[in-house]
């Protein structure tokens, strides 16, 4: 399973408010367009930051997606001119999980 954690620095004071957006719409929209996503989280130690993961099965089915998502009118019209004018920087980490990789409740991920 390839991870990929998004960790976003928000414009000052509007933290709340990107987490809501994202909670209402982008995560919908992300799921929608058949990402597994988890978050937002909340930095415990910077009051200006949120994270954030997505899962895909494969490199393959990730370019797939996140190609059809970002060429495509949810993105372009209604979640990135909200969502990118609150974030000041962004970076992400591209992970994958070992073979015996678990989910929560000790089942296998996307087995």
């Amino acid at each position: 399973m390839i991870l990929e954690i998004r960790h976003y620095t928000i414009k000052a004071g509007r933290r709340e408010e990107f987490i809501e957006f994202f909670e209402k719409s982008n995560r919908r929209a992300l799921r929608d367009a058949g990402m597994l996503v988890f978050g937002p989280l909340r930095d415990l130690e910077h009051q200006h930051k949120v994270h954030w993961i997505r899962a895909f099965a494969s490199m393959e089915e990730r370019e797939k997606l996140k190609g059809s998502f970002y060429d495509g009118p949810v993105w372009n019209k209604q979640i990135e001119p909200v969502a990118m004018s609150m974030i000041d920087q962004m970076a992400a980490e591209l992970t994958e999980t070992t073979t015996d990789f678990q989910t929560f409740d000790g089942s296998k991920a996307l087995a």
